[in-house]
């Protein structure tokens, strides 16, 4: 058998083997040499191990992973593989195991550390993926529900309900032959997520014998799950929005060193063990471990004054849909796609496809519980029966390309599967630049991921019109939000006083007296510091705010006045304004910030767009302008020509520092521009030949 790696212009590795599963060892090891120090961090956060190395901070997140049983939940899905796909991903694993010492040497945060490489089991690319996305559909939204609830009512549940501080949302169309000048379908979008330093997305090309793929790999996970182009079929996914884990208040006790839980049965015994988390620079944490018949105790205990277990379909059914990994690198039709993923599990994702044979595909996939419709809303009791779950949404929803299809995070499609949903804003917004053209190429369509018209600016800038009685300099900033034209560009400074007003709306709401009680209450709230960031009321507001100007909720909030004093207040306290994208800065997620010995702290470069432009580079309005999440890729894939497509990620295909390709890729996808994808191995530098 025998591996040859090659390299594009930027660094992007292409793999051609004599096997499959002679591939996957050479994507593993691939991941180990280019990103050592990323897919290390992963595999420690699904152990909950990192405080070993990254010190006290990151204790809250070992103590949940612990707690919610990752890294069993991943081996017990692991052992449901079927032979094939389980040896396929060994042979992965297998790589990594041999390239991970080379890497780590690579790597200056080991060294800055004292990490040393460690050992992959097969289950861990399992686990890898489950750390990623079990806060994807946003449970701890739950969490802050129950504290509206409690203090403004059950009415007020949706309030607040809007796409808000969740970690995942995407833009995503697909526009048939008709309007494109190929006469072949394009599909084209970028996942938002945070950005991490090095990218969640890594640009990759897999050829064996039985398939030959382009696509966005998640480093430390074979194959490619989400993004990718075969030749013959080409798909994408966004997040479906679905809410498909649940929350169960416990009531449990101890019996000598047992723990027993009561459920509608009775009181039943729940597993129990303690567990050490050693942390760096400190005294080491012991923790309990719990599990219910509902699933893991992720808040509380029997000693305090609740607990809470989260319930999981792949810690239920012991599937997270590995199984579809490998089918869909084999797939040459739409049809084969749809049965791909009718396999898949977690998290639910929104599918589009198209196919050179003329097939489409717009679906929901994934698996999503039957039961009572207070389960998706808020945390339910354990003893009551009706909360029980009862099966799974079967089929899940499906609908016909007509022309062009859009999926933003949209209620639409997933709206029987979810409770809260993106605002309509990027839907809309990219249909109606799509309807503009009948001639699209991959290069036009890739314009659309830039567009920055803020449409959610709306409600505020009417209600701002109505004023009148302001002083002088409160009607010249009036006049100028007015003169607007709606675009958050990095070189604006009127989109940066629209953004002082916005701020100054949402730090008034949250101050006032109509939400004290419920500030005070989430306050005091004995949640765990991790799941904070859903329950900041700040954000809340921020995310809810078209709603909470018009929603006749809290009587007790005159919005006219609330906004009156915002405009007076920017007016008298920012004389100058600056262009957006100098406060609009990218802000990524590294996991040792500074790492590179010798580097001076890193100003990261300014951008336009906002959270609900198409170019979604979320802040936090009332809070910071600094954008932690956005496009985490770009791609077009044409299925007239794969070397047509095109796609970039936010900084390079190298993990390492200094590396040539470590944020070569950053200039381009801060201009919007993406790279050309290369399939043609005579365009492409041989690397290595190992036998």
């Amino acid at each position: 058998m025998s591996t040859t790696i090659y390299r594009d212009a930027w660094g992007i590795p292409h793999l051609r083997a004599d096997s499959a599963n002679e591939l996957a060892f050479a994507q593993g090891r691939n991941a180990a040499l280019d990103r050592a120090w990323q897919i290390e961090v992963e595999r420690h956060r699904s152990q909950g191990s990192t405080a070993a190395f990254l010190g006290h901070e990151a204790v809250g997140w070992d103590r949940f992973a612990r707690r919610s049983r990752l890294d069993d939940t991943a081996r017990r899905c692991f052992g449901s593989l079927d032979g094939d796909t389980a040896s396929w991903i060994t042979r992965y694993v297998d790589g990594v195991n041999a390239g991970l010492d080379e890497g780590a040497r690579r790597a200056p945060q080991f060294a800055a550390t004292g990490l040393t490489s460690g050992r992959w089991q097969p289950w861990t690319p399992l686990g890898i993926w489950l750390a990623a996305h079990i806060l994807f559909a946003g449970f701890p939204t739950k969490l802050w529900r129950e504290e509206v609830a409690r203090t403004l009512g059950d009415e007020a549940i949706d309030l607040f309900a809007t796409d808000g501080n969740g970690t995942s949302g995407s833009n995503g169309w697909l526009v048939t032959g008709e309007r494109t000048v190929t006469g072949a379908p394009l599909i084209a979008g970028d996942p938002h997520r945070f950005i991490e330093d090095p990218g969640i997305y890594q640009q990759i090309h897999l050829a064996c014998p039985e398939f030959d793929v382009v696509g966005l790999a998640v480093p430390g996970i074979p194959g490619i799950a989400h993004f990718g182009h075969t030749g013959s079929v080409a798909w994408a996914i966004t997040n479906a929005m679905a809410d498909y884990q649940d929350l169960y208040r416990e009531q449990l006790r101890r019996r000598g060193a047992d723990v027993e839980a009561l459920g509608p049965d009775g009181w039943r015994p729940a597993s129990v063990h303690r567990e050490t988390i050693d942390v760096a620079g400190s005294d080491p944490v012991g923790i309990e471990v719990i599990e219910t018949e509902r699933g893991p105790v992720v808040i509380g205990g029997p000693d305090e004054e609740l607990a809470i277990t989260l319930r999981l379909p792949s810690r239920v059914g012991g599937d997270l849909g590995f199984g579809a990994l490998p089918a869909l690198l084999r797939a040459r039709t739409v049809a084969d796609v749809d049965r791909a993923f009718d396999r898949w599990s977690e998290p639910v994702n929104v599918v589009q496809a198209a196919d050179t044979e003329g097939g489409l595909l717009h679906r929901v996939a994934g698996e999503v519980p039957l039961r009572h419709r207070d389960n998706r809303l808020r945390v339910v009791p354990a003893w009551e029966a009706a909360y029980a779950w009862r099966g799974r949404h079967e089929p899940l929803p499906r609908e016909a390309v007509d022309g062009i299809a859009v999926m933003a995070n949209q209620r639409g499609l997933a709206a029987p599967l979810g409770v809260e949903f993106a605002p309509p804003h990027r839907a809309e917004r990219i249909r109606t630049l799509l309807d503009e053209s009948e001639s699209w190429s991959a290069k036009s369509i890739a314009t659309v991921h830039m567009d920055t018209h803020l449409a959610s600016a709306k409600r505020l800038l009417e209600l701002i019109a109505t004023f009148d009685g302001l002083s002088a300099d409160a009607s010249v900033l009036r006049d100028q939000l007015l003169g607007w034209d709606r675009r958050m560009d990095a070189d604006s400074t009127d989109a940066s006083a629209y953004a002082d007003v916005r701020s100054a709306v949402v730090r008034r709401i949250a101050e006032h007296p109509a939400l004290e009680e419920l500030a005070a209450r989430v306050e005091a709230a004995p949640y765990p510091q991790l799941f904070r960031p859903w329950l900041a009321l700040v954000p809340r507001v921020a995310f809810a705010l078209e709603g909470l100007l018009t929603t006749a909720a809290l009587p007790a909030l005159d919005r006219a006045e609330v906004v009156r004093a915002a405009l007076e207040e920017v007016a008298a306290t920012v004389r100058t304004p600056t262009p957006w994208g100098e406060r609009h800065r990218l802000a990524p997620w590294q996991a040792l910030p500074g790492s590179e010995p010798g580097a001076e702290p890193e100003e990261w470069p300014g951008l336009s767009g906002d959270h609900d432009c198409v170019l979604s580079t979320s802040s936090v309005p009332g809070l910071t302008d600094h954008s932690m999440r956005g496009p985490a890729a770009r791609y077009v894939w044409d299925l007239a020509r794969r070397d047509d497509s095109l796609w970039v990620v936010p900084f390079g295909a190298s993990g390492v520092p200094g590396d040539a390709h470590h944020r070569d890729q950053l200039p381009l996808w801060l201009r919007g521009e993406l790279a050309p994808v290369v399939t043609d191995w005579n365009r492409l530098t041989e690397e290595s030949h190992d036998a």
